[in-house]
């Protein structure tokens, strides 16, 4: 769903179901190594009537297998009705090539902390680097 006037107050929302496919289908090699899909030019267009959060940020969601997995967008440049997202985030997803997924833009609050863990004592021996 999405909104189609002017004036509007309310929470952002926009959804939208499309087929997905890998970057393999288009000379985009580069998006295989992030975490960002490329969406159609009509996408933007509702979009931008939105007062919406920057950097946009969607929920994808496989219907079928009820996976749920979050992204940024690269480029509005797609056929209409379809996504290129990278093919480690199909297979977390469980998607198969023209597999349907469900868009839909969401505010995500920014994180403010990180703890990170290692599991391997060889991470906590490095060389200690002098600033100049």
């Amino acid at each position: 769903m999405f909104f189609d006037g002017y004036g509007y107050q309310g929470t952002p929302s926009f959804e939208q179901i499309c087929r997905c496919y890998s970057a393999s289908f288009i000379e985009k090699p580069e998006i295989e190594n992030g975490d960002k899909i490329i969406m159609p030019p009509s996408a933007l267009d509702r979009l931008a009537f939105l007062r919406i959060d920057y950097p946009m940020m969607f929920e994808l969601t496989n219907g079928a297998s009820e996976r749920v997995s979050h992204c940024g967008v690269l480029e509005f440049i797609a056929d209409e009705g379809t996504i290129y997202m990278p093919y480690w985030m199909m297979q977390n997803m469980l998607l198969q090539e023209g597999d349907t997924v469900r868009v839909k833009y969401v505010s995500l609050p920014k994180g403010t902390y990180v703890k990170l863990q290692p599991t391997q004592r060889t991470f906590l021996i490095f060389p200690i680097q002098k600033l100049s």
